[in-house]
C-alpha cells in the first residue's frame, strides 16, 4: 500500500488491518503522535490526514491508501509551526509536552480552517484532545496569539 506521509510517497506492506500509530512509531520511526487512551478520546496521537484532524490510534492503514499524512515530526519543518511554537512558548502553554505535539496538530487543524477564530471556536477546535498540566488557558491564549501573528499563512 502506498501514500503520502510527511510530503513523501511511502510504501509499506504492513496489513491493512495495523493501527496507523503503530505503523508511523515502529515502522517509520516517528515518535511525534503518542498513545495515550489508544480510544480515540486523548488526541495525543493526533495527525492531519488529507487536511483533517484525525486520531491515528483509531486508523487502520487500509484506510489509507493514497492519503496525505502529516504528523508532527514532518509539520515542525513548516512556517505555520514556527509560529504556534514561538506563541506556545510565549503564553507558557506547554508543561510537560506529552500533549503537544497532538495539541499542536489540532491547533494546525483548526487555523486552517478557520484562521480568525474566536475563544469559543478555539476550545471547540482543540475539544478533542485532553491536557492535565496547563488547565487549557494558556493553550487557548497561544493559538490566540498564533491567529493575530500568522495572518495570511493559515
Amino acid at each position: 500500500m502506498k501514500f503520502y506521509l510527511n510530503g513523501k510517497e511511502v510504501e509499506t506492506q504492513a496489513p491493512s488491518t495495523m493501527r496507523l500509530i503503530d505503523l508511523l512509531r515502529d515502522e517509520f520511526q516517528l515518535i511525534g503522535p503518542k498513545e495515550g487512551c489508544g480510544e480515540g478520546e486523548c488526541g495525543t496521537c493526533s495527525i492531519l490526514v488529507n487536511d483533517l484532524l484525525e486520531n491515528s490510534c483509531l486508523i487502520p492503514i487500509g484506510a489509507i491508501e493514497g492519503a496525505e499524512i502529516i504528523t508532527i515530526d514532518g509539520y515542525c519543518k513548516t512556517e505555520q509551526f514556527q509560529i504556534l511554537s514561538d506563541c506556545y512558548s510565549e503564553a507558557g502553554a506547554v508543561q510537560c509536552g506529552y500533549c503537544i505535539p497532538g495539541m499542536v496538530m489540532a491547533s494546525a487543524a483548526l487555523l486552517a480552517q478557520n484562521p480568525h477564530p474566536t475563544e469559543d471556536e478555539i476550545r471547540e477546535g482543540i475539544s478533542g484532545n485532553l491536557c492535565r498540566c496547563t488547565g487549557y488557558n494558556m493553550i487557548v491564549d497561544a493559538i490566540g496569539l498564533a491567529a493575530n501573528k500568522g495572518v495570511g499563512l493559515w
